[in-house]
């Protein structure tokens, strides 16, 4: 049976040269995987511009993991982070820093709204102890994307620390503006498997934190030290993960960096929304802050729309969707991202067009969306 494709933000649909660089075991302390993961990071680096600055840090885990290792590390316990908020993401890294016990400053926005640099900038001038700001570069939630750029300067206009978390832009949207610490992860634009996080520091900051950490398996300093020291993980790594990520970037490489992967991704988001939205779903965000990376769409407000039963009856005829992840509107989500083309996203939009019509699903009436809170 063929596999589904996947229009998710990850996991996601890989490569078959992805897939066959799984199938060989490799040992951990093995001078080959060594080698292997010393290329890896050297990539990753690249990816952003960063050798020369800035040192890469992996670790075993979803992104979650980098993200709370970031946050632990390199905020120390006497830190203040100010949380520009958007999305579950955004909420997300709030609750990490409290579980912490770090101190936390939030600026609150609608979740179809981009985060402003010029908030962020009132915020640091009236509150001098905070010492960080955390910010989602696109917010997966909804396909949001924030202006990174615009929020770095402020925040090196302030002499603050930039920390990013970029799982679901790395590989795919410029990284722009200076950063302290930046987080992604093997399984989203990078079209590896999930598995592998992983954080771009710069190494002077980085150098500054040890102690700071929570957590001994989520201490980036320790593992930095340690893999600097014996070129080793501290832990068994995700070696056949190590490995994927490395033909995946090899072939990220070859398709023409992050430029050519943002086009690619560009033309099936472009691709997307066209189809979708002339069989009648609306969409959630302006198209001015929509990501080429996941599009969210408002839910059918006719009562025939059952998500589960339109879900799988999509997946039957070979595309597995995502379910919405927003708290007062019911949304589905679609992902442009993965080893797919423009090709994959209109047979996909077929496929949703033919399962509407099955169901008797009606679209086209004005306001077709419901709030969560009055779904039956």
């Amino acid at each position: 049976m063929k596999e589904p494709i996947l229009l998710t933000p990850g996991p996601l649909t890989t490569s078959t040269a992805t897939k066959l660089a799984m199938v060989r075991d490799w040992g951990s302390r093995d001078t080959g995987f060594i080698q292997l993961n010393r290329r890896v990071r050297e990539m990753l680096l690249d990816v952003a511009k960063a050798r020369d600055t800035h040192v890469c840090v992996p670790l075993q885990g979803s992104g979650t993991f980098a993200v709370e290792a970031m946050l632990g590390t390199l905020v120390p316990k006497n830190g203040h982070v100010l949380v520009p908020v958007n999305g579950a993401y955004c909420k997300r890294i709030q609750r990490i820093l409290a579980i912490l016990g770090r101190r936390v400053t939030a600026i609150d926005y609608e979740e179809r709204e981009p985060v402003r640099a010029a908030d962020i900038d009132a915020a640091l001038k009236k509150d001098s102890s905070i010492t960080h700001v955390a910010l989602v570069h696109c917010e997966t939630s909804t396909g949001a994307l924030n202006p990174m750029a615009d929020v770095a300067g402020v925040v090196a206009r302030h002499k603050k620390s930039l920390l990013v978390d970029a799982m679901s832009s790395f590989a795919a949207v410029p990284i722009e503006g200076a950063f302290d610490a930046l987080v992604a992860a093997s399984g989203k634009c990078l079209e590896g498997p999930p598995g592998m996080g992983f954080a771009l520091i710069r190494k002077i900051a980085l150098e500054n934190c040890a102690g700071n950490a929570h957590s001994l398996v989520l201490d980036l300093h320790d593992q930095w030290v340690n893999m600097e020291k014996t070129s080793q993980w501290r832990f068994t790594p995700p070696t056949v993960i190590v490995a994927a990520l490395h033909a995946a970037l090899e072939q990220f490489v070859a398709e023409g960096g992050v430029a050519a992967r943002g086009a690619r991704y560009g033309r099936n988001c472009e691709v997307l929304i066209d189809g979708m939205t002339r069989l009648g779903f609306k969409l959630f965000l302006d198209a001015r802050h929509q990501a080429p990376v996941i599009v969210t769409f408002h839910a059918p407000s006719d009562p025939n729309y059952d998500f589960q039963r339109f879900y799988d009856r999509v997946r039957e005829k070979g595309f597995v969707l995502y379910p919405g992840k927003l708290t007062q509107i019911d949304t589905l989500r679609v992902g442009c991202i993965g080893a797919i083309d423009e090709h994959a996203i209109r047979a996909a939009v077929h496929a949703i067009a033919d399962t509407v019509a099955e169901q008797n699903i009606r679209l086209h009436e004005p306001g077709a969306f419901r709030s969560r809170q009055h779904a039956s």
